[in-house]
């Protein structure tokens, strides 16, 4: 079984906590796109459910499979956010934003009353910071925001390389926000916690990859099946 099968796999288990009614946050990537079009089939079957996503590509795809969509100035709260994640760790926290959705990401899951994370096994690590960190900033001044997010990371006990991310073209990326994207290469980060809170009181800084304690439940397809790994404690605690 391929790597997109797999994801395939993990999209239709976390569809079967969908229910009739529900809002929907639409998370963004190769994994939630599955999500969206296994959900469009329901939705052509009769299932009435509407949703918000969480990015301009997701928008996109949502409107293609007849997905109903909404914002969150029109609903103020939704029912389970479903969204792919970069790492997975035993405690469900999360690196996101390899697609560059991480704020609009972030958002949506603090609005929802679950979280469910889909992807691939290959995703669930240990201790997160192998995948770089991407850190959403403002382009001003954006020297020195890289100066304190360097302290910032001094203090945490991590260290790395940083880059401004790069479109396709060549140019820098940019965010649906019109922001743009630092990937730091950590290796490891012992503890993502503080490091969230330490890059959050950065004013330069937007919002980072680092989802802690948002995450309700995850959904790994591998090999040998589907695992659903369900969080310690529940979200908010």
């Amino acid at each position: 079984m391929n790597m997109d099968q797999l994801k395939r796999q993990a999209a239709a288990r976390a569809l079967e906590e969908v229910r009739d009614g529900m809002q929907l946050g639409l998370g963004t990537g190769s994994t939630a796109k599955h999500f969206v079009e296994l959900l469009g089939e329901r939705v052509a079957a009769g299932l009435k459910v509407i949703g918000v996503p969480t990015s301009e590509a997701t928008r996109a795809d949502a409107e293609r499979c007849g997905v109903p969509l909404t914002t969150l100035d029109e609903i103020d709260h939704l029912d389970i956010t479903v969204d792919g994640a970069d790492e997975i760790d035993p405690e469900l926290n999360l690196i996101k934003g390899g697609g560059g959705a991480l704020l609009r990401e972030k958002i949506v899951a603090a609005a929802s009353d679950r979280m469910i994370v889909i992807a691939d096994d290959s995703k669930w690590v240990p201790t997160l910071g192998k995948f770089p960190l991407p850190i959403e900033v403002i382009p001003f001044g954006l020297g020195a925001t890289r100066h304190a997010i360097e302290k910032a990371f001094a203090a945490c006990g991590v260290s790395g390389q940083m880059a401004v991310r790069k479109a396709k073209d060549g140019h820098v990326f940019v965010t649906d926000g019109g922001h743009w994207i630092v990937d730091a290469q950590l290796g490891r980060i012992a503890d993502p916690a503080s490091l969230a809170r330490a890059l959050s009181a950065i004013p330069g800084v937007v919002e980072h990859g680092l989802f802690i304690g948002l995450a309700s439940s995850a959904v790994l397809a591998g090999g040998e099946g589907i695992r659903v790994i369900e969080r310690r404690k529940p979200k908010g605690d």
